[in-house]
C-alpha cells in the first residue's frame, strides 16, 4: 500500500515530466525555410528509352519460327539528360544514368531548391534518348510562387510528360 507522501512525489514527479515534454513539444519553433522563400523539388524517375533495330528479312529467315521478332532491341536503357533553368539561368543540369546490374532500370532524380517567393519563369527539358538530337520532352511556364510554398517538378508518360503541381 501506498503512502500519501509516495503518492504526492509521484503525481509532482509525473507532472514535472509532462511539462518538460509539453513545452519541447512546442518551443523552440522550427522553421524548415525562411518565411520569404519558396521550395522547388525536382523528383523525376523514367526509364529511358531503348534502342532498337529492325531485322532485315535474310536475319529473320535464319531465325528459329518461334524466335522471329521483327525488333532487336537490347537490354540496356539510355541515359537521360536534364536541364532546368530559373528566370533563363540554368540552375540544374545532369546526365541520368540507368540503375540495374545491366543498365536497364529506372534513372532517378531528386533534388530541392530554395528561392525567393514571387513570380518566375521555369523551364525543364528532359531527353530520354541521347542517340537523337534535341529534348523529347520541354515545359516551359511562369509560375509564381507564395512565401513558404511547395512546388514539384514531376515527370508522368501518361499526363504528358513534364508537370508542375
Amino acid at each position: 500500500m501506498l503512502k500519501p507522501a509516495a503518492i504526492v512525489g509521484q503525481v509532482i514527479l509525473y507532472g514535472a515530466f509532462a511539462a518538460v515534454i509539453g513545452t519541447f513539444a512546442t518551443w523552440p519553433k522550427y522553421q524548415q525555410i525562411p518565411s520569404d522563400v519558396a521550395l522547388i523539388k525536382l523528383s523525376i524517375s523514367h526509364l529511358g528509352e531503348r534502342e532498337c533495330r529492325k531485322r532485315t528479312p535474310e536475319e529473320l529467315a535464319k531465325m528459329p519460327p518461334n524466335m522471329r521478332a521483327p525488333l532487336d532491341c537490347p537490354r540496356e536503357r539510355s541515359d537521360i539528360r536534364l536541364e532546368m533553368d530559373l528566370d533563363g539561368e540554368p540552375i540544374f543540369r545532369t546526365v541520368l544514368h540507368p540503375t540495374g546490374l545491366y543498365k536497364d532500370g529506372v534513372s532517378t532524380v531528386y533534388k530541392r531548391f530554395e528561392v525567393a517567393a514571387g513570380s518566375h519563369r521555369l523551364t525543364v527539358r528532359m531527353d530520354d534518348n541521347l542517340d537523337k538530337p534535341g529534348f523529347d520532352y520541354v515545359k516551359d511556364e511562369q509560375i509564381t510562387l507564395a512565401p513558404a510554398q511547395v512546388m514539384v517538378v514531376d515527370f508522368n508518360p501518361d499526363r504528358g510528360g513534364l508537370f508542375f503541381k
